[in-house]
């Protein structure tokens, strides 16, 4: 073996190694990487720090806690509370302690009473509801937790609970909604000295629910109550922050239906409803679950260059007739905005409002009016 030849043959031993070593380390990267992997939150306004209105004041029907509080509500008229800046607690309920206490992080939290039915306590059940930014994907394993503190005076309980419900609620009244519990603290929690204390559990879902809803679902029976070592009143609050649901590995692909915007194509003349579009009550804003149905519309107008479109709005027949027009006309703009900062055009995006004028369900019923308060878009030019 010439001396050339040695060298060249140490070199090629040497590359070699150095890149099976490279290879091992890049996977080991990866791996680490994937395991550190954390996914999205799917509850917007997790930590109850973004406002609908001003928080002036304090609450005693769920529609004011509904119209304050932005993307959460109350499923019934018994209403949460909102503490943090800017809210004041009046003199009868600060003097029981209300509001003393700080937030979990932030500068703002919510509360609501889990019992005191049998007691007689107004709104001795109040709940929080919100829409999530996507459904449960069903058999996907997902990742619970909140964060609650209770209000040193009152009773200590356990059934705080967490339901995901395929449909939203709204009762006239005040309601114990007597629903399944997904998560659920089954021992009465004992918050120590003011330490906010975390209720978490991992599940796996059975359906596309879209809805989280927050409370206890048991009656004052079911529930298991203690005396604190300052309790004096006879019901049970707690405090709730920063609730976070989460998916886990393995992750399961998100089921396409056979009207999903990506297998439509395109014709001239085709009336197409958006169905996952939302808005707030009497509002124009779009939900958070918006989003990913009017990304699939983004796309396809991304891949028709030439295609255009008119956005229209429809509402129910709830409210004075030009008022819901105006209001049809301001959610089909909302879209419209949407796909303009999307980077299509002005001239491939008109707009049109109909109001209450073309119901396609029966007004007179809760799922009929959800059904007429729609966005449709009419493709003028493929």
């Amino acid at each position: 073996m010439t001396y050339c030849t040695f060298i060249n043959e140490l070199i090629d031993n040497l590359f070699m190694r150095l890149f099976f070593t490279s290879i091992f380390f890049l996977i080991l990267c990866s791996n680490l990487f994937a395991q550190k992997r954390t996914y999205e939150n799917i509850v917007p306004n997790a930590g109850f720090e973004k406002f609908s209105g001003t928080p002036i004041g304090w609450f005693y029907k769920g529609s004011h806690f509904s119209s304050v509080m932005k993307y959460w509500n109350s499923p019934t008229s018994a209403s949460p509370d909102i503490f943090g800046e800017r809210v004041r607690v009046p003199k009868h309920w600060s003097e029981k302690g209300f509001g003393r206490m700080n937030p979990h992080e932030g500068l703002h939290m919510v509360g609501i009473t889990t019992y005191g039915c049998d007691e007689g306590k107004p709104h001795c059940r109040e709940y929080l509801q919100i829409q999530l930014s996507e459904p449960l994907v069903p058999y996907q394993n997902y990742h619970v937790e909140f964060w609650v503190n209770h209000l040193p005076r009152s009773l200590c309980a356990n059934n705080l609970a967490v339901h995901f419900s395929e449909k939203s609620f709204e009762f006239k009244t005040e309601e114990l909604l007597k629903l399944e519990p997904h998560i659920q603290a089954k021992k009465v929690i004992m918050n120590h000295g003011g330490t906010w204390q975390k209720i978490s559990s991992d599940f796996v879902a059975k359906n596309e629910a879209g809805y989280l809803i927050i409370g206890n679902f048991k009656t004052d029976t079911e529930t298991e109550t203690s005396i604190c070592s300052e309790s004096d009143l006879n019901f049970a609050y707690y405090y709730i922050d920063d609730i976070v649901v989460m998916k886990k590995e393995p992750i399961r692909d998100i089921p396409r239906k056979k009207d999903d915007l990506s297998y439509l194509k395109v014709k001239e003349g085709l009336l197409i409803p958006l169905k996952n579009i939302f808005f707030d009550l009497d509002k124009a804003e779009l939900l958070p679950r918006s989003y990913k149905e009017l990304y699939k519309l983004l796309k396809l107008m991304r891949t028709n260059p030439s295609m255009v479109i008119e956005v229209r709005g429809h509402t129910d027949n709830q409210g004075q007739e030009n008022y819901n027009h105006h209001l049809s006309i301001e959610r089909a703009k909302a879209v419209v905005a949407y796909l303009r900062e999307g980077g299509i055009s002005v001239e491939r995006t008109l707009f049109k409002g109909f109001g209450d004028s073309q119901p396609i369900s029966d007004n007179g019923t809760i799922e009929g009016r959800q059904l007429n308060r729609r966005v449709e878009f009419l493709i003028l030019k493929n």
